[in-house]
């Protein structure tokens, strides 16, 4: 298909208005959600489950809060930002006995759609607008008069508007002030799944702990370690975010650039991109969508022992030391989690 991408000029807020938005969930993304839609002028409400903590955290923001079941009922439009795992069951439980034909369910990852947990009825516009970042990221950048760049799909349209009510609603989260891409469900279910898993935080994590580890049982300073192969990425990635990997390269020494061209290669080899080849199989055929589920509803028993060893790694209690020095980092927190 055609790289279609719209801005906040090929988005009518107007189509939202008279309109009831839902949002369920209020984590990372959803409280983005409901906060920017609500100081757009939309009538918002946030759905939650009563005994959750983020009830009182969407309150203390100003927005009307209800259980998930009482939110859709009211709803013309309920977005669901709930995580993947638990999605599916309080969809079922609480969200689907309440829409009607001609309401729109959207969501803000198309994995439980894409990959057959959940099956919206007949009647029903189903559509997804997927922010290129981190919530925490979406709502900061809204209040600073900018946007994140979101991607748009549209899977059921039976009221032949649901393109436009997307666009609109990607307005109102500030998406259309950088950009609005069109795409699929698949794409951008598989794709942000990938990317997680091999580069944003699966591949460059375990990138930097084995090369913190690496310096460290060579005999180096746990500090240099820390500094030199953790710390150190977000200036990288600051250049390549802004001119894109010319321009760190052109920004850093020419001894970082010629070991850059001649090293990493060497690093990350055909054998690694044939791994990741084997991790992109597994994400098309729902391999992981499967394991992933199946994991949650086992009690997340497995998935809690890998975050209690991945805490109990040295590096994190260095980097809370060395980050302790450095007080400027706590001056405008991106992620506080008594407030969001």
């Amino acid at each position: 298909m055609a790289l279609n991408i719209y801005y906040d000029k090929d988005a009518d807020l107007g189509r939202l208005e008279g309109r009831t938005l839902a949002v369920i969930g209020y984590g990372s993304q959803g409280h983005a959600h409901a906060q920017n839609l609500n100081h757009s002028g939309l009538s918002v409400v946030v759905g939650v489950r009563k005994q959750s903590p983020s009830w009182a955290k969407a309150e203390a923001a100003g927005l009307r809060v209800l259980t998930p079941a009482e939110a859709a009922s009211q709803a013309d439009i309920v977005m669901l930002t709930l995580p993947d795992e638990t999605a599916a069951d309080i969809y079922r439980e609480e969200i689907e006995p309440q829409l009607q034909s001609g309401n729109y369910l959207a969501v803000a990852h198309g994995f439980n759609i894409h990959f057959g947990f959940i099956h919206p009825p007949e009647g029903v516009n189903v559509f997804l607008v997927a922010p290129k970042g981190p919530g925490h990221t979406v709502r900061q950048h809204y209040e600073e008069g900018r946007g994140v760049p979101s991607l748009v799909a549209v899977a059921a349209d039976p009221s032949g508007d649901t393109l436009q009510v997307a666009l609109a609603y990607a307005k109102g989260i500030g998406a259309g002030r950088a950009g609005i891409i069109e795409t699929t469900f698949r794409e951008e279910t598989e794709t942000d799944l990938f990317g997680e898993q091999v580069v944003l935080c699966g591949g460059l994590t375990s990138l930097m702990t084995a090369a913190y580890e690496t310096l460290v049982e060579a005999g180096y300073s746990p500090e240099m370690a820390y500094f030199e192969t953790i710390h150190e990425v977000k200036l990288i990635v600051d250049l390549i975010y802004a001119g894109g990997i010319a321009d760190m390269r052109y920004s850093v020494s020419n001894t970082a650039e010629y070991g850059d061209l001649t090293r990493g290669p060497r690093v990350i080899d055909e054998s690694v991109k044939q791994r990741m080849r084997e991790v992109l199989a597994e994400i098309q055929s729902g391999r992981f969508a499967r394991e992933w589920v199946l994991e949650n509803k086992a009690g997340g028993i497995a998935f809690e022992a890998l975050r209690e060893r991945a805490r109990a790694h040295p590096l994190e209690e260095v980097g809370a030391r060395l980050r302790s020095l450095m007080p400027w980092l706590k001056e405008k927190l991106l992620v506080d989690r008594t407030r969001n």
